[in-house]
C-alpha cells in the first residue's frame, strides 16, 4: 500500500519517459490546479503523485511510474487505486501491465475531464504464468496549465 505521505514506497520513475510525476500537497499548490485535498488523510497537507500540463511540458509529453515486480504466480492479484483528472484540457491516463521482457498491456485508458473528485478504480492482474510483471501509470500532458492528473493509495490485493 502506498500514500505517498513520506515517499514513492518503492515505485520508481520510468527513466525513458518525458518528466516524472510529482509528490505533492494541495496545499502547496496553485489554486485551480488537482484536487483541494489527498484521497487518504482527506486533508491539504496530505500527499499524493501529480502531472500536470505546463510551459516546460508539450501536449502529449509523458510521465511514468512503475510498481515494485510482481511474481508471475500470482491469481486473483489486483491493484486499488484513487485518481483525480479534472480541468478542461486534461490528458490521459493509462495504466499498463508490463513484463519483465517489456511487453505491455494496457489495463486502463481515461482521456479528459472525469470530474472534480478522487475516485477508486480496482483491476485485475493475470499473471499469465510465464514472465514477472510490474504496473506502470502512464500521464499524459494535456493542453491547460491549471489541468492535472493525481493519484493516490495505491494498493496491490492481499493476493498480489
Amino acid at each position: 500500500h502506498c500514500h505517498f505521505e513520506f515517499d514513492l514506497c518503492g515505485w520508481k520513475q520510468d527513466e525513458n519517459d518525458d518528466f516524472d510525476w510529482n509528490l505533492r500537497t494541495s496545499s502547496t499548490s496553485k489554486l485551480g490546479t488537482g484536487p483541494a485535498t489527498d484521497h487518504t488523510l482527506q486533508e491539504p497537507s496530505g500527499h499524493y503523485i501529480f502531472i500536470k500540463s505546463s510551459f516546460f511540458q508539450l501536449p502529449g509529453q509523458k510521465a511514468r511510474i512503475s510498481s515494485p515486480v510482481l511474481s508471475r504466480r500470482n491469481k486473483n492479484c489486483k491493484i486499488i487505486f484513487y485518481y483525480h483528472m479534472y480541468g478542461a484540457h486534461v490528458g490521459s491516463l493509462i495504466v499498463y501491465q508490463r513484463t519483465t521482457l517489456k511487453r505491455e498491456r494496457i489495463l486502463l485508458n481515461l482521456t479528459g475531464n472525469q470530474g472534480n473528485f478522487w475516485q477508486r478504480k480496482a483491476l485485475i492482474l493475470a499473471g499469465n504464468g510465464n514472465e514477472d510483471f510490474q504496473v506502470v501509470f502512464e500521464g499524459i500532458a494535456g493542453k491547460g496549465p491549471k489541468d492535472g492528473i493525481a493519484l493516490d493509495d495505491l494498493t496491490f490485493s492481499r493476493e498480489c
